[in-house]
């Protein structure tokens, strides 16, 4: 039996990517995506704030080069991909560990600048997709659970 690694996040970005090239000129972005869920209300009817999540974002190939074009740090961004964990060891043998969200896909849902001309998102075969989740846009005060 085989499992599923799949994750979707709608997040603003907390930084503007960071973009480097490897060897044989692969490009891969990295930057930190903000999530917060609906604020919710509580036996007395005031809403209570949810905390913000912080998630560790890598793009690839295209998707990095979209970013290095495209991405501005405080924008709404749509991501699908896949959670990785790692670790590594330091100079001094201290060990680290990092969870990072490897994208697949990155739909732009809103532009801090606002700036026209930007699309709205990378696919694998390159294609715009300027669809938005559905479900994206909408917020609701009341949920029944």
């Amino acid at each position: 039996m085989y499992g599923v690694n799949k994750v979707i996040l709608i997040g603003n970005l907390g930084k503007d990517p960071e973009v480097r090239y490897l060897e044989g000129g692969t490009a891969v972005a990295k930057f930190s995506l903000a999530t917060s869920e609906v604020p919710r209300k509580n036996k007395e009817g005031v809403k209570v704030e949810q905390p913000t999540e912080w998630h560790n974002i890598v793009l690839w190939r295209w998707n990095a080069e979209f970013a290095e074009k495209f991405l501005k740090k405080g924008m709404s961004v749509y991501i699908e991909g896949k959670i990785h964990s790692r670790s590594w060891d330091d100079k001094e043998g201290k060990k680290h560990y990092i969870t990072e969200i490897t994208g697949d896909t990155v739909n732009i849902l809103s532009s801090k600048s606002g700036a026209e001309g930007t699309p709205a998102s990378t696919e694998p075969n390159g294609a715009v997709d300027t669809s938005v989740p559905q479900g994206a846009n909408e917020t609701t005060d009341d949920l029944p659970f």
